[in-house]
């Protein structure tokens, strides 16, 4: 399979604290590979600099074949990445449709009737202001957001992160709508059996580095467990 994103050697820092260090990673054209780790393991600073928000201090970032390493955020989207940020970010004056229109980009699969249907649950709430739906309606909708740019890549930022259970089962069907029709998605989540199950690889990350690379056939929860907390490094078997 040929590589849609590639990561090499990447370092990123906040001031003097480094976040991301010598990261390097390939992520094939429909495929969906997930970054785990603890808080604090570098996994947004990452995904952020795949997406043009935080500029890398060192390495290189490759879409489709060209180096878009200096590119501006805005220049990323227009190639085809989109970004879902940690915290969803929408506005929430807007209706769900205004904040879904807004972000309309190109032809493509993707459009206001498309990503409805995907995530059926937006259909009654179109209307409705995004600042008064709930946490998983709100996810619903950031995603909906990012499709609308069509883009050939999605990065999803803390997919569950502060939702009830419940919500965070009907995000994630719609997201496996998305894998089953074939989207290239880097996903970024800290619940692990979530991970396991929907992603095609796992990619650990500890103190700014993987530690850990494999598909979920090839690693058993207790080593993905093992790297996630450092227990390897710190001489626990």
């Amino acid at each position: 399979m040929t590589a849609l994103l590639q990561v090499e050697d990447l370092d990123a820092r906040h001031g003097l604290l480094q976040a991301v260090r010598g990261v390097s990673f390939e992520v094939a054209e429909g495929e969906t590979l997930a970054l785990v780790g603890a808080n604090g393991a570098g996994k947004t600073t990452l995904l952020r600099t795949v997406a043009g928000s935080h500029r890398p201090s060192a390495g290189r970032i490759v879409f489709d074949g060209a180096d878009i390493t200096r590119l501006r955020a805005h220049e990323r989207v227009a190639l085809g990445i989109a970004l879902v940020p940690e915290g969803r970010r929408l506005f929430p004056g807007l209706t769900v449709r205004e904040n879904l229109l807004v972000a309309a980009h190109g032809r493509g699969r993707w459009s206001l009737d498309t990503v409805v249907e995907a995530f059926p649950l937006l259909a009654p709430l179109l209307d409705h202001r995004a600042g008064s739906l709930s946490g998983g309606e709100q996810q619903a909708t950031a995603i909906g957001r990012a499709l609308m740019t069509n883009p050939r890549l999605l990065l999803l930022d803390e997919v569950s992160l502060g939702l009830a259970p419940v919500a965070v089962d009907a995000v994630y069907r719609s997201l496996q709508t998305l894998i089953d029709e074939g989207a290239t998605i880097v996903l970024v989540e800290q619940d692990l059996n979530r991970a396991l199950r929907v992603a095609g690889r796992i990619a650990c990350l500890l103190e700014g580095r993987v530690v850990l690379e494999g598909t979920p056939a090839d690693l058993t929860r207790e080593r993905v467990t093992e790297a996630y907390f450092g227990l390897r490094r710190a001489g626990v078997a």
